[in-house]
């Protein structure tokens, strides 16, 4: 794609690390272990285009932080601010690219596109997918009318609030479970299928807080057999809000239940998700917990983090 002056737009990558920087074999590797400049390097259609690569991060996602979302988020409003930036990749692991990238979404919503990337392959293996992945995702960043916090991965666009790691070891390892993707990404060509996402955003004065201040927020597992062990634990050491994760339609088990209504009038905020991937949870019936909607029990977890910072700003 090509600007009205007749060349390329300019498109900013921030790295983070993750399996597209890893180095090993194709289970025993090490994450972030390639800087941005050869990960860019190693892709020759990218040779002639005007990029700019930054090193935000670089870290296994597993390990995210939140003073790393903080840094992210500061740069990436950085970057969107300068009018002759057309959009931005970030690269980043499997792990957690659905909530970082949710937490982008509501905290900036940018009209520009913001478009994550990542890989299942380390860029030692004999498939990897990263330099393919980090093609894709800098054609969507420059294609005009894109917007939104977006996910390009083998193939596929995903939007920040459907998108879901879904498969632990396969290529084609994410999903937008019932929702499907917004766009495809065909021999170069971006194929709009929806709208792109959009919400209104949070600001970046909600995550000004020193990030090791940020309330604590939870995730309890309902399964069989549990108790409310867990959740008075968690509120005795400082929890501030919690997300239950569900079985089914979000339902909690009645021993679980009682810990988290004591938690509700000792004032914590709850929500309630499903640990069935890909899926919302549908209606309210009466005396149920807060509902999560299409949100993850992870996505939900960040929305009520935001939620308690946007209280506290």
């Amino acid at each position: 794609m090509q600007n009205k002056s007749g060349q390329a737009p300019l498109i900013v990558i921030l790295a983070t690390g993750g399996t597209i920087a890893g180095s090993g074999d194709d289970v025993g590797y090490v994450a972030g272990q390639v800087g941005v400049k050869e990960l860019v390097a190693a892709v020759p259609a990218l040779a002639d285009r005007p990029l700019e690569a930054e090193q935000v991060a670089q870290v296994d996602s597993k390990d995210m932080s939140h003073a790393i979302w903080q840094t992210l988020a500061a740069r990436v409003a950085h970057h969107l601010a300068r009018p002759e930036v057309a959009g931005i990749v970030i690269t980043h692991g499997t792990d957690t690219l659905e909530e970082t990238a949710y937490f982008l979404h509501r905290v900036l919503s940018p009209a520009k596109p913001v478009v994550f990337t990542a890989a299942m392959r380390p860029v030692t293996s004999l498939q990897s997918d990263g330099p393919q992945n980090l093609l894709d995702a800098v054609t969507l960043a420059a294609h005009p009318g894109a917007s939104g916090v977006l996910a390009a991965l083998h193939g596929r666009v995903h939007g920040p609030v459907d998108v879901r790691k879904a498969l632990p070891f396969a290529l084609d390892a994410f999903s937008s479970g019932e929702a499907g993707p917004v766009a495809l990404i065909q021999e170069g060509q971006v194929r709009p299928l929806r709208p792109w996402p959009a919400c209104q955003a949070l600001g970046l004065d909600t995550i000004a807080f020193q990030a090791s201040s940020w309330p604590r927020v939870d995730i309890v597992v309902s399964h069989a057999g549990v108790d409310g062990v867990v959740v008075d634990a968690l509120v005795a050491a400082g929890a501030r809000g919690l997300v239950i994760e569900g079985t089914g339609n979000g339902t909690v088990h009645v021993s679980l239940l009682a810990a988290v209504e004591r938690a509700q009038a000792a004032g914590l905020p709850v929500l309630r998700g499903t640990r069935c991937a890909g899926a919302a949870v549908v209606g309210a019936p009466a005396g149920a917990l807060p509902s999560a909607g299409e949100l993850s029990p992870a996505k939900a977890r960040v929305e009520l983090l935001l939620q308690l910072l946007s209280s506290a700003a």
